[in-house]
């Protein structure tokens, strides 16, 4: 059952970028799960309430469409995180918003909002 403060999955393996973006979230008001690894976001996302999603392409050297696949059967909204834009995604994922990084607080936060909106019109 979703709680009152939606929550952000974010699978990010950089220390100071995943910390960056927990203060940003919780700021604009969302509770946070943070992972650093794909097995680790698997288990969230099965297990735990997620409202959207925050994914690094890249997780400590796996690709984190394994997650991606379980959040879009779940009809979880995500983004993706990269240095290197859209370059890379497989096409089932083409469609998918790709935040570059480095991001600005305002990308984080409208993207926020672009999830939850959709998560709610699910």
């Amino acid at each position: 059952m979703s709680s009152a403060t939606p929550c952000i999955l974010v699978a990010e393996d950089e220390m100071l970028v995943a910390m960056t973006l927990e203060d940003v979230i919780q700021r604009a008001g969302f509770s946070v799960l943070l992972t650093a690894r794909l097995s680790q976001g698997m288990e969230l996302a099965a297990t735990e309430w997620v409202d959207a999603a925050i994914l690094d392409i890249n997780l400590a050297g796996e690709d984190s469409f394994p997650l991606a696949a379980e959040l879009r059967r779940r009809k979880i909204p995500f983004v993706f995180a990269s240095g290197y834009g859209s370059d890379g995604l497989p096409d089932e994922y083409r469609d998918v918003e790709v935040l570059l990084k480095p991001y600005s607080v305002k990308h984080i936060e409208d993207a926020l909002d672009r999830m939850i909106a959709a998560g709610r019109a699910a």
